[in-house]
């Protein structure tokens, strides 16, 4: 038979006490232990969130750009209807891992058909080229004289930890460079 003191629920404090005392004296013999894991975890989470804080910097890494562009044989314009010559591009933020386009239109001023060539130079920094990735959506086709045909340039920017070792380290807050389209080869 059941004693008169020990109800149902007097037996669910008594259980709940005991499986208490069994977590306090685990607890006690277990100190080291469970500090050990607690420091483990915020060192943890302080290298995280460092880590997470210096890669969240790095990959906003920007940098502007401006291009002269200087043509012979052709002449650029930003609109088919030839009114807005095109002599310099600015190709705005360019973003780690990212390119920029620039459209316009070429139109061959010769008297005979030619082929169109591509050339950069005076790059600044001289060393950002060895980065950066410059090309152009022209085909190789002949243009007959007077012939206008839409050209685009790409500028895109490698997201690399050597590219970005140089820009840091050469504290690069901009960079510019000529951009040569002719009707000739041009031997630098």
């Amino acid at each position: 038979m059941s004693k008169p003191h020990e109800s149902p629920r007097n037996k669910m404090v008594v259980l709940r006490m005991t499986k208490l005392d069994s977590l306090m004296v685990f607890l006690r013999a277990s100190k080291k232990t469970l500090l050990l894991i607690v420091v483990t975890a915020l060192i943890t989470l302080a290298i995280s969130a460092t880590i997470s804080v210096w890669l969240s910097s790095i990959s906003n890494l920007h940098i502007p750009s401006l291009g002269v562009l200087r043509t012979e044989g052709v002449e650029a314009y930003w609109d088919i209807s030839l009114e807005n010559k095109t002599e310099e591009i600015d190709w705005g933020t360019i973003w780690l891992g990212s390119s920029n386009d620039s459209t316009f239109y070429i139109q061959s001023i010769k008297n005979t058909e030619t082929l169109l060539y591509l050339n950069t130079t005076n790059w600044k920094p001289a060393n950002i080229l060895n980065y950066m990735n410059f090309t152009w959506n022209y085909n190789g086709t002949t243009l007959q004289p007077g012939e206008i045909i839409q050209v685009t340039l790409t500028l895109s920017a490698p997201y690399s930890s050597s590219f970005i070792d140089y820009l840091t380290t050469n504290n690069v807050k901009n960079f510019t460079f000529d951009i040569l389209i002719s009707t000739s080869k041009y031997n630098s």
